[in-house]
């Protein structure tokens, strides 16, 4: 923690230039890069590493940078002497510009349990998806994202900015392409499920449990939003249904996009979801790779629409997937007036 060397000559009581002396350790500032905010992106990965350790440091706990190889791993080993709720901790720090794939969080929770620790701690500079938190619910996993991590840094004493536009990052409004094939940062939602009954697959944008007006209720006589950030789509094998979401740039005002299912009333008119079973969403990248998968609730018989679940929008902007299973009676119809469509 120190930074210590060995002298070449032990025996003979060599001494050595010492690179931190213990004054310069514990609660004082550490800049990271003089007078102005550093920009985390722009700094040596090892650098990135030392920092998130001192802040670990600075917040009351042991920690040390692991070796470069051979870590398992591990970026930094972490130590909290809180009694009950402290104990051993693994960190990994991902300098990352796009969004961490859920695979990481899946990684870092087998070194959790590999390592036998108390929680694991996963820091980076950009953000995760809905996918990454779901995986993380209920586990012994922490997720820090950049915002939040300048947030901390600052408040203990230490320095850092997200790129040169100011010390915090601010999501901007974006719309996406009205033909949907361009570059824009977008998923797909790809529902599937068993049994052949034809189901109508549809999206809300809420705020709270209300819709946004009627033009932000997705479904197949409107296919998709003013702006274009919700759109169906035709699926692709498995999925039986479709939907693109272009999450970041939603309406800053919403926060839940509600995904529901409903019986096509002409397809099927007698049928109801007691067929809908083995049902999920697969969460896809803007090039269908899949990212995650999203369990949802089995239908039940004499229910007609179902929630299958809601993405919600977290205080740090990033979004995270809550499972449903309200079922309805009164099909659609009923489904859409709980959440403010008025159906004539």
């Amino acid at each position: 923690g120190l930074r210590g060397q060995l002298s070449s000559r032990p025996d003979q009581y060599a001494s050595v230039r010492p690179d931190r002396v213990p004054e310069d350790v514990g609660n004082g500032v550490v800049t990271h890069g003089g007078d102005e905010e550093p920009d985390l992106y722009g700094m040596d990965p090892i650098a990135f590493e030392a920092l998130v350790a001192d802040l670990f440091r600075a917040m009351g706990m042991q920690a040390v940078t692991t070796q470069r190889s051979g870590d398992g791993g591990v970026d930094i080993d972490a130590l909290d002497p809180t009694p009950i709720r402290g104990g051993k901790i693994v960190v990994q720090v991902k300098r990352y510009r796009n969004t961490v794939p859920p695979t990481a969080v899946r990684d870092l929770y087998g070194t959790v349990q590999d390592a036998g620790a108390n929680k694991g701690v996963l820091v980076t500079t950009s953000g995760f998806g809905p996918g990454s938190y779901t995986f993380a619910n209920g586990k012994p996993l922490e997720l820090v994202t950049g915002s939040e991590l300048v947030d901390l840094l600052h408040r203990h004493g230490l320095r850092g900015r997200l790129g040169s536009g100011g010390e915090r990052p601010v999501p901007t409004q974006r719309t996406a392409p009205d033909g949907g094939t361009g570059t824009d940062d977008h998923n797909v939602l790809g529902m599937y499920w068993s049994g052949n009954v034809a189901l109508d697959v549809c999206a809300l944008v809420c705020r709270g449990n209300r819709v946004l007006d009627d033009d932000h209720f997705v479904f197949f006589n409107n296919p998709r939003t003013p702006d274009g950030t919700v759109r169906t789509l035709v699926p692709v094998a498995p999925d039986k249904a479709a939907v693109q979401v272009s999450f970041d740039a939603l309406p800053t005002h919403a926060d839940r996009l509600v995904v529901i299912a409903a019986i096509d009333p002409v397809a099927n008119p007698a049928a109801d979801l007691s067929g809908f079973t083995d049902a999920g969403i697969r969460l896809l990248d803007a090039g269908r790779t899949p990212l995650d998968q999203l369990e949802v609730s089995d239908g039940r018989p004499g229910e007609t629409a179902l929630v299958l679940g809601s993405f919600r929008r977290r205080a740090n902007d990033d979004w995270e997937f809550v499972g449903g299973g309200k079922g309805y009676r009164g099909g659609l119809e009923e489904l859409v007036q709980e959440y403010g469509i008025e159906v004539e």
